[in-house]
């Protein structure tokens, strides 16, 4: 079976240190037991999303159905949940250039109001719908009142209108059941999608907010989630030895115990780069709270960022290597990539640099993380080796599902809640009276 190897040999934390939290875990190892056996009415219930075969049965369906029409495009009309873990998983999988490779539906994200952005969309799409071909909008927003995708949704599909006379058939909307915009979209005659109440928008890529897209561009979503049902199985044992979610969420934990409060995902390979922005949402949402559970003001927090080799090694490395001692380090590479491509020999470039000559990209890439590896070793700065075998459906499964439950286990270890986001909430109340304001004004 296709699976991730996690080595915390230069972690700077000891095995005996790691397994005197045992203890400090163990409720929430058997929250989350307990949780995985009654299916979505705990907070916890995104970790049953993958074992969901009757919702993924409809989403199969309504794929079907939408791929009949033999779309050019397909715009996903969301923002942060509900759309990072798509974006995700699409390019993970399937590669950053996908829209480029002449695909048979090609896939926007139409995620910010930036007017330019959604203008370039509009030249995307416009054309193949004035030659009276099929694009499919699928508007995404848990709480059916997000500013943005509404803003967005509107505009696009007063173009759709505008081209095709039954437009109803090419649009989805994914939210939660009795949303103003699930009524919306029943009323309308549009294609609805739930999300199921208690899964966050952070923790929902393998509901339909994910599962819908990514099948319509040839993800195969049974792979994917057969991925995550091993992983969680995995993630929910007690021994911190075989929890690969707990074993990283304590390590975490203890570095920022010691002042290490950043924690830099560290991709060897360009295509996972949108799964370290998706991991930015989980992880600082989830775990930077100014109130813990116990309602005491903590200004809790890791910062996540995220770096790509060997790009970054040309821009932050020197602040990796050089600056302050206050970040862990998770190193995420692939063991083997869909296509390897050897360099020929040639004595003029050999002279440039003569050790790459009659090598291939991978064995040089490789080259590259070990010498990274070494100068953090020799440099003392912790950190974690994380070895995906591919960037197959499968084990892209498991990585998500591995981290969206060390951010379950981590909450606990920091006594905050992780599945809230209450400050977000501020931006959104002081938007709404601004443009309340403007609205009166006018």
């Amino acid at each position: 079976m296709k699976k991730i190897q996690f080595s915390t040999d230069h972690s700077g934390i000891d095995q005996h240190q790691i397994l005197q939290l045992e203890n400090k875990i163990e409720n929430e190892i058997d929250n989350l037991n307990k949780a995985s056996q009654y299916n979505f009415e705990d907070d916890r219930a995104s970790i049953n999303l993958p074992f969901d075969t009757q919702g993924i049965e409809i989403i199969h369906q309504l794929v079907k159905e939408k791929q009949s029409l033999i779309p050019e495009y397909l715009v996903v009309v969301g923002i942060g949940g509900s759309n990072l873990g798509t974006l995700a998983i699409q390019e993970a999988v399937l590669g950053k250039l996908y829209n480029q490779l002449n695909k048979p539906i090609k896939i926007l994200f139409a995620d910010t109001v930036d007017s330019d952005l959604l203008n370039s969309i509009m030249s995307l799409i416009k054309p193949p719908l004035q030659q009276g071909k099929q694009v499919i909008i699928n508007g995404i927003s848990k709480s059916g009142g997000t500013t943005e995708t509404i803003a967005n949704f509107q505009v696009l599909l007063e173009l759709l209108k505008k081209y095709q006379s039954n437009y109803q058939q090419s649009v989805v909307i994914t939210t939660e059941n009795n949303s103003k915009f699930w009524h919306m979209a029943q009323n309308k005659g549009f294609s609805t999608l739930e999300i199921p109440k208690k899964v966050g928008g952070r923790y929902s890529v393998f509901s339909p907010v994910g599962l819908f897209p990514l099948s319509m561009v040839g993800i195969d979503i049974d792979k994917l989630v057969h991925g995550a049902c091993n992983m969680r199985d995995q993630c929910l044992k007690k021994d911190l030895n075989d929890n690969i979610a707990a074993k990283s969420a304590s390590l975490n934990y203890l570095h920022s115990l010691q002042g290490k409060n950043i924690h830099d995902l560290f991709f060897f390979s360009s295509d996972l780069e949108s799964i370290g922005k998706w991991y930015r949402q989980l992880m600082a949402e989830s775990i930077g709270k100014e109130f813990n559970i116990d309602d005491k003001q903590v200004f809790n927090g890791i910062t996540p960022t995220v770096s790509i080799g060997s790009t970054d090694l040309h821009s932050m490395a020197q602040l990796y290597l050089g600056g302050p001692y206050d970040k862990f380090t998770s190193f995420v590479h692939i063991e083997k990539n869909k296509k390897d491509i050897m360099l020929p020999y040639e004595a003029d470039y050999a002279s440039l640099v003569s050790s790459i000559q009659d090598r291939s990209m991978e064995e040089i890439m490789n080259a590259i993380l070990k010498g990274t590896q070494m100068a953090y070793i020799k440099g003392k700065r912790p950190f974690v080796d994380i070895s995906l075998s591919d960037k197959s459906e499968e084990v892209i499964g498991q990585f998500l599902q591995f981290k969206m439950m060390e951010m379950m286990y981590l909450g606990a270890f920091m006594n905050v809640n992780p599945f809230d986001q209450p400050n977000v909430e501020a931006y959104k109340i002081e938007t709404k009276k601004i443009l309340t304001k403007q609205e009166l004004i006018n």
